[in-house]
């Protein structure tokens, strides 16, 4: 794992610009979550740099975003405008969070590239309540 947070590391601070070149996808993608976490208590694993945190954090009643990687939420974290946004470094298989403590848990381009994705999902299966909802387009 720290392997691939050094990758990270490394290419924090030219995400965003790389992100740019779908940003057309990226912004359907981002109207189709706003109505899924209206009012909601959300969590984001392997945010990045939070652009999807922050695309729909107006919606949300509150985003608990994070990421592996500490230099990543770094950058995250220079342009936050909200309150109800939090950025933290966590590990995904790890989470420091109560049982059924999000509504909804977004991985958006993150489990195909994860050592042993069905790990991270039964730790987002804890923290999901029962009625909750997994986000994860890729």
């Amino acid at each position: 794992m720290h392997e691939r947070e050094g990758f990270w590391d490394k290419n924090a601070g030219r995400y965003d610009r790389f992100m740019r070149n779908d940003r057309a996808a990226y912004e359907k993608m981002y109207g189709l979550i706003r109505p899924v976490v209206k009012a909601k208590t959300v969590l984001e694993v392997a945010t990045g740099t939070g652009l999807v945190a922050k695309s729909v954090v107006d919606a949300a009643a509150r985003i608990e975003a994070t990421d592996a990687s500490a230099k990543m939420i770094l950058e995250a974290k220079r342009d936050n405008q909200s309150a109800k946004l939090h950025f933290s470094v966590q590990d995904m298989f790890r989470l420091p969070y109560a049982q059924k403590s999000f509504e909804v848990v977004i991985a958006s381009n993150a489990l195909h590239i994860v050592p042993h994705p069905e790990k991270a999902l039964q730790e987002i299966r804890r923290v999901l309540k029962d009625d909750g909802v997994l986000i994860a387009p890729t």
